[in-house]
């Protein structure tokens, strides 16, 4: 059996900010970090910023990592020229808002963790990881300085340098190598199969599950998640109300459906014209799965 449940990055701005709700965010890095993650509370908590070439979602969260580490978990969508800069810029933000004016260097370690649903290039590959360990020598590449000797750090963390973390879920080919896949899964998917055992998985499953949401949220959260497509929304609404019957049901369906079908054939001229599936993407509602598809 397999749970359809709200995307992550609706969740990420409307339920996930609920402490009742860190659970899911604590098994998702536990899973992905092999390390034991609790979350202790929101950082600070960025929603959508639009502009004509930015769509953003981000999310900060301090979290107890073992040793009382500092995790930050990002989730980004759509194709933006500047997406690698501000996984840097966040990452350097978290470690410097540690230190204030004259204060010891005492900085816990900071975990970047971005999620992306655009090609970056990569071929199979969709969880990367990157740090910086050491200093290698120039002249003699045999030596190296490990970095948390050269800094003789005060706090129990090893390696002080932040961490990224950058999961592709468009990439997965859904076999499943690691319990953290299921996660992978889950965000490609945004569905939770009965049979999942992550950490936190389970209680994805069960607080974001699209059909316990209100038909005010279901239709907001459709009309959030299909752009431009307000008919459809509407259709939603008043059909979990109970409120269209017979004909009446019929009509405002087949707008919905005609509405669908029109952005339908705005993307295929769009795809034609050679424009990007992430542009196309963006200006229709549609995902890049469905655009692929069309012929």
């Amino acid at each position: 059996m397999e749970r359809t449940i709200i995307s992550l990055d609706y969740a990420i701005k409307n339920v996930l900010r609920d402490k009742a709700n860190f659970d899911v965010l604590s098994g998702f890095l536990t899973e992905l970090l092999e390390k034991t993650v609790t979350v202790q509370e929101i950082l600070e908590s960025e929603g959508n910023v639009s502009s004509k070439e930015l769509k953003v979602n981000r999310l900060d969260l301090k979290a107890k990592i073992d040793n009382g580490e500092l995790a930050v978990f990002e989730i980004q969508f759509f194709d933006q020229i500047d997406f690698l800069g501000k996984v840097l810029f966040n990452a350097c933000k978290a470690v410097v808002e540690q230190v204030s004016s004259g204060d010891v260097y005492d900085i816990k370690k900071v975990y970047s963790v971005n999620i992306a649903y655009f090609d970056l290039g990569a071929k199979r590959e969709y969880v990367f990881r990157a740090n910086l360990s050491k200093f290698s020598g120039v002249h003699f590449l045999d030596e190296y300085i490990p970095f948390s000797q050269s800094l003789n750090p005060p706090s129990d963390s090893g390696n002080l340098h932040p961490e990224y973390y950058l999961i592709l879920p468009r990439k997965f080919d859904e076999q499943m190598r690691s319990k953290f896949d299921e996660w992978v899964y889950t965000l490609k998917k945004s569905s939770v199969k009965s049979e999942f055992t992550a950490a936190g998985i389970q209680a994805a499953g069960e607080k974001l599950d699209v059909l316990k949401m209100t038909p005010q949220q279901r239709a907001e959260y459709e009309r959030l998640r299909f752009g431009n497509m307000d008919i459809k929304s509407q259709f939603y609404t008043a059909e979990l109300k109970g409120e269209l019957r017979g004909e009446a049901k019929g009509i405002v369906k087949g707008r919905a459906e005609g509405k669908a079908e029109k952005t339908i054939e705005v993307a295929k001229e769009m795809k034609l014209d050679g424009m990007p599936v992430e542009k196309i993407s963006k200006f229709t509602g549609l995902s890049i799965e469905e655009i692929d598809k069309l012929q």
